[in-house]
């Protein structure tokens, strides 16, 4: 219907609840913090069994003594049921179990201090119709990894040789970027603020401009920093670069309380500059992100309530989501040609 002609997305993640709730997921910190509450009544409950030994005896004293020995001992039951359940927790890959779909996991939501038992769901959503392009349910509670994998499926059903797409800050990770790049897509998105100098007041790496031509960075003070070696670190080659004009540098105290400044720059920097570049160009690229992608989610919780998912484990899950995108699809399409002209396509 050429509703799709446009080979740009924006993509996006969200957490949806499963039908496990959270008293039923347990994590290894979970448990441990169970357990300290336990510990805590235990001793609550034998600090009044003291004290009501050391009163004189009476009718309801012993009654509430009564109580009290029942209460220590459904705390022994529930001090045991913790420890098997920490076993399986100890024994899961990630170590967290969830009791209604054993699939789901409990999940950081944007909210501080808040979270969510469920699945994290991708989307990648045409940026002129707004119609969900690619879509893939998962259990992972971050957005890191998940950027060239779907890119990569929206880019399928596109049919395009390249693809344009735009994410959150969420997704900035080199070795995505890099994946994204090497499948033709185009990546637009804007680089985390994780400088710890910058945080400081001192000057962060951005601040050290680096020169292709000599293989150098210039600091603001106007010295050059050259190569010195190369290493990895989690994985990544990292070239270093140092210079030895920073003892006696005037700008110093902004700059490092270490002998020298050191840069470190990965061997495919060149592909996160090139993706800043476009931001930079771009400046109203995550406000298209913005507009088209939160829109869909909004709509999709909505339709399907407060509980979200219905069914348990991934595979129910990843088609109940199906189906949902399905209807939004259907709807959007609908909004936009019209009954009869959807008709004759379905037909067609």
């Amino acid at each position: 219907m050429g509703l799709l002609a446009t080979a740009s997305v924006a993509i996006d993640g969200s957490k949806f609840k499963a039908v496990n709730n959270r008293d039923k997921n347990f994590t290894r910190g979970k448990v441990e913090r169970r357990r300290t509450q336990l510990e805590e009544s235990v001793a609550r409950y034998l600090a009044q069994l003291d004290t009501a030994d050391r009163q004189e005896p009476s009718e309801t004293l012993e009654l509430k003594k009564t109580r009290i020995k029942e209460r220590l001992e459904n705390l022994t039951v529930e001090m045991a049921k913790l420890a098997a359940i920490e076993k399986q927790v100890l024994a899961s890959p990630d170590q967290q179990i969830s009791f209604t779909d054993p699939d789901s996991r409990s999940m950081a939501t944007s909210g501080r201090g808040s979270g969510v038992v469920g699945y994290n769901v991708q989307t990648a959503v045409d940026t002129e119709n707004h119609l969900i392009v690619a879509h893939e349910v998962t259990t992972s509670g971050s957005d890191r990894s998940q950027l060239a994998n779907i890119a990569r499926q929206a880019k399928a059903v596109l049919e395009a040789d390249t693809l344009d797409v735009v994410a959150d800050r969420g997704y900035f990770k080199g070795e995505e970027i890099l994946a994204c790049e090497q499948s033709g897509i185009t990546v637009t998105l804007p680089k985390p603020m994780t400088s710890g100098a910058k945080a400081s007041g001192r000057f962060g790496k951005q601040d050290f401009a680096y020169l292709p031509d000599e293989d150098v960075y210039r600091c603001p003070a106007g010295e050059k920093l050259k190569y010195y070696y190369t290493n990895e670190e989690d994985g990544q080659k990292l070239r270093n670069y140092w210079t030895n004009a920073c003892k006696t540098c005037p700008l110093k105290s902004k700059c490092t309380p270490s002998p020298q400044r050191r840069i470190k720059r990965w061997v495919h920097e060149d592909v996160l500059e090139r993706a800043q570049a476009r931001l930079d160009k771009n400046p109203n690229a995550m406000r298209t992100r913005r507009e088209t992608v939160e829109h869909p989610f909004g709509t999709l919780k909505m339709r399907m309530g407060a509980t979200h998912f219905l069914c348990v484990t991934l595979p129910k899950v990843a088609t109940e989501m199906a189906l949902c995108v399905l209807g939004y699809n259907l709807t959007r399409v609908l909004n936009i040609v019209g009954m009869k002209p959807l008709l004759a396509a379905v037909r067609a």
